[in-house]
């Protein structure tokens, strides 16, 4: 499994201040729906829902939102990289600028879990935040977050 094959260029954003994190998820629900076509409202819940169990937010300024549809017909993903950290209620207590979000059918166990654990690994590794977080340009920071991946793989 690749990150380019999980994200669409038109899915990666620079987004302004947030100071919640329902205004967050219903941007990444509105994005979703947008370029990849699932339910804005399924989207927005499942994300609240699955939110509900536990923070998502990892670390190190990192958040990794991640939700199950009934209608979807692959995983997908949505990134942000914020203007502003804010404050995601994250393991570390460490304000959020960092979100990989990830939609998936809900019957799609491994692929999920796979595509959950690259993106982890991907959103690990210090050299690349730091180039998601030194970058403004949407289609920069698309090409900095499937390539990484890529050259790692290889």
């Amino acid at each position: 499994m690749e990150l380019s094959r999980l994200i669409e260029p038109k899915a990666v954003r620079i987004v302004g201040h947030l100071t919640s994190k329902k205004r967050l998820f219903q941007d990444l629900a509105d994005v979703a729906s947008a370029v990849y076509g699932v339910s804005a409202v399924e989207a927005l819940d499942a994300l609240q829902e699955r939110e509900s169990l536990g923070p998502t937010g990892v670390g190190h300024g990192v958040a990794l939102p991640h939700a199950r549809l009934d209608h979807a017909d692959r995983v997908v993903g949505v990134f942000f990289r914020m203007e502003r950290a804010f404050d995601y209620g994250s393991v570390d207590k460490a304000p959020v600028d960092l979100v990989f979000a990830l939609f998936a059918p809900r019957e799609a166990g491994v692929d999920h879990l796979k595509a959950l654990a690259l993106v982890s690994r991907t959103m690990r590794d210090p050299s690349i935040c730091a180039k998601l977080r030194a970058n403004s340009d949407p289609a920069t920071l698309h090409a900095i977050l499937t390539e990484a991946r890529a050259s790692k793989a290889a």
